[in-house]
């Protein structure tokens, strides 16, 4: 048998040592080309985090796979070079449902039914007759009450609109009276809205009664600020007034390019005025592609939403409906990739086909890709590591202090902060994007010292992807051992698989519960958060795995997709051979032990974790591919859903938008041209951006030597990673600092 390891190839006897031996002798005396093979975590000379922490936060090379346990592929095929993500349109991801359903954007239009019913329930606040109404609330709130309701009415029937004043009812101290009254107008008075203000003693409330703001529009643009008005909005995510027949949350399709899923969904919210809570979706998207998926959002008309299209560039969003229950993180089968390399060059033709025939017979090895460890110069398994041995105040420091690869304002306010401590003044010059380290500085302001209490304030997907990443860069070294020292074609005795009763594809749309909270959906940046952050394959509550028995073997009642390694936890068990060492070994080398916590504060604490599993082999579904070549390197290669449906336009729409100059056509050109090469680091200016797109322009267009490109279409479940597929063709690193020298 023979396993690849980067530019390495290990051949194992049946019973000697393996030996690695390098493909590159010629710096090699023949009598030094063979090495012992040594476990994944010692192969690179790790050092423990704790003893390199100082370096790592003044200094730190770039992400390289080798250092989160990434080392092996399954084939020993020849890799080829190819270009990833050359532009954002050759990594088009589909968000797949629950029901197995390929989310795509197919309309950009809100439905009709949406607005007519909007009509005709706003011209029926001021028509209707409410005196059954007034007389049953006259039993439950006296006389009094009820003629002041009766007279304000009659106002708002009248015309009075934003002169109408609110009315106070008589003072309670009977809570569950109050309750009442509050659902009493719930059900019966759908325009307007109640609160509870302080009553003339401090033992009583009263209720206030006016106008829902929503429905009359009054509290608009040019209204009178917040503070002014002296009153607080009564539903923070959307409108009061709901048709009880219509479900709360409209459900749409989010196209984006270019762009993280917490990003456009921030650039929404802020055009219809409401929080980022109201936002539900299933699953984070990477940012350099284009990228379709569902997401719902709380008592939202179709038609405002619609309506945004025309002001969005490089998102769209469509297919409305309203329903139910709003989307959570996990609530997805998996995602559809369509995937183009660009610049492939290999020894021939046929060395590439073989390659992409192989990907789809034996799949790839399922590894943490390098977005799970975060994009910084500081990965966020170092934090992880820190939270996990209660080191508060070093963990606040290197998530704060300066770090290589930021933009310059970046690297100013943290240097800033460093020298003077000065929180009011870096926080006047960070950017918001930042939302961990100003959630830090924000509470270090109120509580100064209490480093703890300043990582709890960092929301809390975002700080638990720290003990997460920590969590993979344990299992990706555990594959990496369990694929050299057994290879990837059998089950052997001690491995663990899933059971055949417990098939984990029947649950795989549900949240680990490591993952599931209420501020799941905060918006945080997309350089902290991988692509399926949150979407982990379950654990199932009784451990649905078993240790392979040399019985097993000998019947042959499992392959080797069936095997699973666990993400460490309290409620998962680990293999019994000897990769649970690695495990122990690795964590023990961090200061770190699986069994026993350093703190009492659980959420960063390994034992308190309940854990998971995760399959080491994945193969791709609905697998497809070809070769395809192209002179220009500007135009795209593949469809996207706003291709298709600009396609879709009849042919009136066409000649209107030619004969009105067009406009839409040249916004989507200029998307186009401001694609061309953005690389996928972020961090540089505007500048360097400009003439980097101008280099590639010119020499996309200019050059008509034909090149060749691969495209590959394939599904994978919501906690596999597209790159690590790539990576099993190409045999080289999917790091970004390596593929822009590609370009």
């Amino acid at each position: 048998m023979r396993l690849v390891i980067h530019n390495e190839t290990v051949r194992f006897a049946d019973t000697a040592k393996p030996q690695i031996q390098l493909r590159n002798n010629n710096s090699l005396s023949s009598s030094s080309s063979y090495i012992s093979v040594l476990k994944p975590y010692s192969l690179c000379n790790y050092t423990t985090i704790a003893a390199s922490h100082k370096a790592l936060t003044t200094a730190m090379k770039t992400l390289d796979e080798s250092d989160v346990g990434i080392f092996c592929y399954i084939s020993n095929l020849p890799g080829f070079r190819g270009i990833l993500k050359q532009r954002y349109s050759d990594f088009i991801v589909n968000e797949v449902d629950t029901d197995g359903n390929v989310v795509h954007l197919t309309s950009l239009d809100a439905p009709p039914e949406t607005r007519e019913e909007t009509r005709t329930e706003t011209i029926d606040a001021g028509t209707k007759s409410y005196t059954s109404e007034i007389e049953s609330f006259r039993c439950l709130a006296g006389d009094s009450d009820a003629e002041s309701l009766e007279a304000l009415i009659n106002q708002i029937n009248s015309g009075g609109g934003e002169e109408v004043s609110p009315i106070v009812l008589s003072p309670s101290s009977d809570k569950s009276h109050r309750t009442e009254i509050h659902n009493f107008f719930k059900k019966n008075f759908k325009f307007l809205v109640t609160d509870t203000v302080d009553g003339p003693d401090a033992s009583s409330k009263c209720i206030r009664v006016r106008l829902n703001s929503g429905r009359h529009n009054n509290h608009g643009r040019n209204s009178k600020k917040r503070k002014e008005r002296g009153d607080k909005p009564f539903d923070r995510r959307g409108s009061d007034d709901w048709p009880e027949h219509v479900g709360k949350f409209l459900r749409f399709h989010l196209y984006k390019e270019n762009k993280d899923s917490q990003e456009a969904l921030g650039l929404i919210g802020k055009m219809l005025g409401i929080q980022p809570r109201s936002f539900g979706f299933a699953g984070t998207k990477d940012k350099r592609s284009v990228s379709t998926q569902r997401v719902t959002v709380f008592k939202q008309r179709a038609s405002r939403l619609a309506a945004l299209n025309d002001r969005l560039i490089g998102i769209q969003v469509g297919d409305f409906c309203y329903v139910k229950e709003e989307l959570v993180l996990g609530q997805l089968s998996g995602n559809r990739f369509t995937v183009t390399l660009r610049g492939v060059v290999a020894d021939s033709e046929e060395t590439i086909k073989a390659s992409a025939s192989a990907l789809g017979r034996r799949g790839f090895i399922n590894y943490f890709g390098l977005q799970r460890f975060g994009s910084g110069s500081v990965p966020t398994y170092l934090i992880g590591a820190m939270l996990f041995r209660g080191e508060w105040k070093d963990a606040v420091h290197m998530i704060l202090d300066p770090r290589e690869g930021e933009r310059d304002v970046i690297t100013k306010a943290r240097e800033y902060y460093k020298e003077t401590n000065d929180i009011d003044g870096t926080l006047r010059q960070l950017p918001r994007h930042l939302v961990a380290e100003n959630a830090i500085l924000q509470c270090l302001k109120k509580c100064p010292g209490n480093y703890l209490q300043a990582l709890k304030a960092i929301p809390r997907t975002l700080r638990m992807m720290y003990v997460h990443s920590y969590q993979s860069y344990l299992w990706n070294h555990a594959a990496s051992t369990r694929v050299q020292k057994y290879g990837t074609d059998q089950v052997v005795v001690g491995d663990l698989v899933f059971c055949k009763e417990h098939n984990i594809e029947k649950v795989k749309g549900t949240a680990s519960a490591d993952c599931k909270d209420e501020d799941s959906n905060a918006i945080f940046g997309s350089h902290d958060i991988d692509e399926v952050s949150g979407a982990e394959l379950p654990e199932e509550r009784n451990n649905p795995v078993k240790v392979v028995a040399a019985e097993d073997i000998l019947a042959g009642n499992f392959a080797i997709d069936d095997v699973v390694l666990p993400l460490p936890g309290s409620r998962v068990i680990l293999p019994t051979n000897d990769i649970a060492q690695v495990y122990h070994d690795l964590a023990k080398k961090d200061a770190i032990s699986l069994t026993e916590s350093a703190h009492n504060v659980k959420e960063f604490s390994i034992t308190s974790m309940t854990g998971s599993y995760r399959r080491v082999f994945q193969k791709p579904v609905d697998y497809e591919w070809e070769l395809l070549t192209y002179t220009n390197g500007t135009i795209p290669l593949a469809e996207t859903d706003l291709d298709i449906i600009a396609k879709s336009k009849p042919a009136h729409v066409a000649e209107e938008n030619e004969v009105n100059g067009n406009e839409e056509s040249t916004k989507r050109s200029k998307r186009v041209e401001n694609e061309a090469v953005l690389q996928t680091d972020d961090n540089k200016v505007d500048g360097e951006r400009e003439a980097e797109l101008q280099a590639e322009s010119t020499c996309g267009t200019n050059s008509q030597e034909p090149q060749m490109a691969l495209k590959l279409s394939f599904t994978l479940p919501a906690s596999c990673y597209a790159t690590m597929a790539i990576r099993e063709l190409l045999k080289t690193s999917t790091s970004v600092a390596f593929h822009k020298t590609l370009n």
